[in-house]
């Protein structure tokens, strides 16, 4: 017995067009208002403005890269804070998690950046070229000069979109005012350009043309999420055990009259013609199928017109499905093991990070040892120690007084910096600034330790008593 597998017929299908019809209802709300908000958020966020002082920029949210700083209203990271954005990285799959373990593909339906431009981009192609039928029609005639109108200037206002969203990101790594100024002049650096000119060619092709393979082939989320989802999770479900069997108005009415059984389904495919990536929610759910719920609008409204019960298609669960099956009453369970468990990891990651962030130092202090040499011993026998030392004042101006513990007798020294009437050595920093010293350490001959001695290097603010310190060693020619 042979034990070869035969494939007929090809093995690469052609991505069928898809033509999503305007849908109105619920859901489509819903998408509209989510849309308005994030996009509005998106443009309009770089011209924000919030005072933080003279010195400083003035701009909410700014990732300002030639200062290594990151500003979003009253939060200031520095570089060596980065672990905060590995902190909001964990908060975002935590709260995707909980989203999917709630409703599914809830993110990917309204939230998602791929679907919000993809649904603006079919907007504007309905505004120009009609809508689901009106443009089929015009594909099939083809490059008609109504046609050809209607296409040109659908993809200037693309590009015209995706333009602007290239050029909103760039905004957020520079004061906003200043660099529309000279982008519009043609001033602007060269990479302002360089990064506008390469967003405006990826959102125009992925929400222009891509579409829905994104979703389909690109994205990795849909199969994460269905490794995630459980049996309790709202998804946009078609009731089969309503819906079945499906048959046109005119046939289902004929059946009645018969006594025969017949399902609410009328096969009228407004389900599939509303939907953003072509998939028949009735086959169950599908790589395809976003749960964004447009088809549920569509489905309601040909209920409505029927005098049938909306909620054919609708949110439902697994669960549910097989309880409906079995003559029971649906029951809903958004609070459980798994939805507690997310909740309360992202409570404790944003409350460990929000009191870190309210209780940080603001002033750090950093020493790295010169290895060549390790140690000068000088003419009367003392031994000196040089460190290269970093203050760093995340506030206003402060002035430093700088000490070491743990080494008897020891003379501090800075290079360039006087020592003042009362012995103290005290380093000025600016406001929103580091700086780096060269700092010496030396003892007499009579205070030479025997071996090497671990030190702390501290340094004290003199108008609030706040102390940061850094521990290092002393190096002597004993071992």
């Amino acid at each position: 017995m042979s034990n070869e597998t035969f494939i007929e017929g090809p093995l690469y299908a052609a991505r069928p067009k898809v033509y999503p019809q305007a849908v109105h209802g619920k859901f489509r709300r819903i998408k509209w208002t989510i849309l308005c908000i994030t996009l509005g958020v998106y443009y309009l966020l770089p011209f924000v403005r919030w005072d933080r002082g003279p010195g400083l920029p003035n701009q909410a949210v700014l990732v300002d890269f030639p200062h290594r700083r990151f500003y979003f209203f009253f939060v200031e990271l520095w570089p060596q804070e980065v672990y905060y954005f590995t902190g909001l990285l964990i908060l975002a799959s935590l709260a995707l998690f909980l989203m999917n373990a709630v409703a599914g593909r809830i993110w990917c339906g309204y939230m998602c950046p791929q679907t919000v431009w993809t649904d603006l981009f079919y907007a504007v192609e309905r505004w120009v070229e009609g809508d689901r039928r009106e443009r089929m029609l015009s594909d099939k005639r083809g490059w008609t000069f109504t046609h050809i109108r209607r296409v040109a200037l659908k993809h200037f206002l693309w590009i015209m979109i995706a333009w602007w969203t290239g050029g909103a990101w760039v905004l957020y790594f520079a004061d906003a005012p200043t660099l529309v100024q000279e982008l519009a002049t043609f001033q602007a650096p060269f990479i302002a350009y360089l990064w506008i000119g390469i967003l405006t060619a990826t959102t125009y092709v992925f929400a222009g043309h891509a579409r829905e393979q994104v979703c389909i082939y690109m994205c990795p989320w849909p199969r994460i999420q269905a490794a995630l989802t459980d049996e309790w999770a709202l998804n946009v479900t078609y009731r089969r055990d309503r819906g079945e069997p499906r048959m046109s108005v005119k046939k289902a009415e004929q059946a009645r009259t018969h006594g025969e059984s017949v399902g609410d389904c009328v096969d009228c495919h407004q389900c599939i013609n509303v939907c953003p990536t072509g998939v028949d929610i009735r086959n169950g759910i599908q790589l395809g199928c976003i749960q964004c719920g447009l088809c549920i609008d569509a489905c309601d409204t040909i209920m409505k017109q029927i005098d049938r019960p909306t909620g054919l298609i609708s949110y439902d669960t697994d669960i549910n499905m097989q309880r409906r099956s079995e003559g029971k009453a649906p029951i809903y369970r958004p609070i459980r093991a798994r939805t507690i468990l997310y909740a309360a990891l992202i409570v404790a990651v944003g409350g460990f990070m929000l009191y870190s962030l309210l209780t940080r130092s603001q002033i750090s202090i950093n020493a790295l040892h010169e290895r060549n040499p390790l140690f000068v011993q000088l003419a009367d026998g003392g031994i000196r120690n040089d460190y290269t030392v970093r203050l760093l004042n995340k506030g206003a101006e402060k002035s430093f007084t700088l000490d070491v513990s743990g080494l008897p007798g020891a003379q501090l020294s800075v290079a360039g910096v006087s020592r003042k009437p009362d012995g103290k050595m005290i380093v000025d920093v600016g406001l929103d600034q580091t700086r780096e010293i060269r700092l010496s350490v030396q003892v007499a001959p009579s205070a030479v330790p025997a071996k090497t001695v671990n030190i702390e290097i501290s340094a004290t603010d003199n108008a609030t008593g706040e102390k940061a310190s850094v521990r290092d060693n002393f190096v002597t020619a004993g071992k």
